[in-house]
Parts: structure tokens; sequence; C-alpha cells
């Protein structure tokens, strides 16, 4: 059998748990969103120009081609890890009742991993929005800090940590969830003396109340053009924008002032 085969091979491996043992071969999120970004590249619409007519289109379909990539690789890395893990509970040659009694009795270890994997995969999504953002930013050549710690630690200061250092008022803080829920409130802290916050997000269930006091406290939340159309609460909020329009009337008009300034 493959388990017999397979046990001298892996006993000499040390007692990492199976989540461990999967995260050995587990894609990094920023190597997931590169296969992403490559496969779209492919169609020839990563110019500055065609990203920043299609902004929301390729955020929408990168984001969607990387959970297609991460859930394919989810399989490979679960097959690596669990030809490492089962040779420890089983040995000899066993039988069909050796396994499901040893699956049985290492309950615990398979409640662990999926619980992990379930924790880990909204962490890995999170990340590769925000991958996916900072890619799609470096194709427009749009200066920015990333994560600087300030009041806070935001994703993004446009133009620079410097410049923000030197005349917050005139700097965009940009940060990045793909889901909202209350975390929006701590942007408020992250640069409370800044121009603008933008909020980009993928997220089509923020509520009306909630958008009510992003509003309040000068929060925009950006979103992609089809969210933003979809969305009956989105469409009437002046709260939210899309990506395009963010792009427009708000960070191009700062870059040209800053240029005027010699900022950038």
């Amino acid at each position: 059998m493959v388990i017999a085969a397979l046990e001298g091979t892996y006993l000499a491996k040390d007692a990492a748990g199976l989540f461990e043992l999967y995260n050995r071969y587990a894609l990094p999120s920023g190597e997931v969103v590169k296969r992403a970004v490559a496969d779209t590249a492919k169609s020839g619409r990563l110019s500055p120009a065609a990203v920043k007519n299609e902004f929301s289109t390729l955020v929408d379909e990168i984001e969607s081609k990387a959970f297609n990539i991460y859930l394919a690789t989810q399989r490979e890395a679960w097959a690596k890890a669990i030809q490492d893990y089962l040779p420890r509970v089983l040995s000899g040659s066993p039988t069909c009742a050796d396994v499901i009694r040893a699956l049985s009795e290492h309950f615990d270890e398979f409640d662990r991993f999926f619980l992990s994997l379930a924790q880990s995969r909204k962490a890995r999504a999170g990340q590769a929005f925000q991958t996916i953002i900072k890619t799609l930013f470096r194709q427009l050549d749009y200066p920015f800090s990333e994560q600087p710690v300030i009041d806070g630690k935001p994703d993004f200061i446009l133009p620079s940590e410097e410049h923000f250092r030197k005349n917050p008022v005139d700097c965009i803080i940009f940060t990045v969830k793909r889901t909202v829920r209350e975390r929006w409130r701590q942007i408020v802290t992250e640069g409370t003396r800044g121009l603008g916050f933008y909020l980009a997000s993928i997220d089509r269930g923020v509520s009306v109340n909630s958008l009510e006091e992003m509003g309040h406290n000068r929060i925009f939340l950006v979103v992609p053009k089809k969210a933003k159309l979809e969305v009956a609460h989105y469409s009437q909020s002046t709260s939210v924008i899309d990506f395009e329009t963010f792009f427009s009337d708000y960070l191009d008009p700062a870059v040209n002032r800053w240029r005027k300034a010699h900022v950038i």
C-alpha cells in the first residue's frame, strides 16, 4: 500500500502538527497573487492605461483567479501533508479498519487542523486582496508608502510617509480590507490628520448605518464599479465611490498638486 511505502520516509520527520505540515506546502498568498496577475497579463490588459480604465474589473478578475488558484494549491498541500501525517499513526500494512480507527482516535488533531485552516483562509484572502491593490497601484506608478507607523498602521499613505510627517492634511490615507465589518472604525485612528480616508473593499454587505457613520468620519468606501451599481444603498450613498472615481476625482488631482509643489 502507498501508506506502507511512505512510512519509512516520513517517520523521521519532526513531530509537527497536521496544520504545520500543511503550511510547509501551502503556497504563500503573495505567490498566489503573482500567478493570478501573470495569467491576467497574458491578455495584455496590464498596461497603465488599461489598468486605469479597467481597475474595477481587474480587481474582481484577479481576486477571483487568485481564489481559484488558492483552492487548487490547497488540495495539493493537503495531499502532501496527510501523506506526512498518516504514517505516524499507522504501521505495517494497515487495513481499512485500521485507517478508520486511527482517524477516529485523532479527531482532536483534525478538528484543530480544519479550524486553523478556516482561520488561515480568511487571513490569506485579506493579504491577497491587499497585494492585488498594491500590484495595480504600482502598475499605475502612483507614489505611496506601505504600512507606515503613524497614529496607527494604515496600508498606504499617498504620496509618502515623509510628506505625511511634514504636511499630513495634504496626504491620502488608503486602507484595504476585503471584508469590512466593524473594522473601518480603526481607520479613524490611522492618521486622523489626513486629507481623506479611503477604504478599498469588495464587500457588498456594509450596512446603510455603517456607511452613514463612515461618511461622518470622512471615510469613503472604494469598491469595484459593479458593486457600486448593483448594491442599491451603495449606488445611493455619497460615501461609496468606485475605483475609477477615486482616481479621477480624488487621487489624480492630488497627484497634480503634489507635482506642482515638487513633492513628487
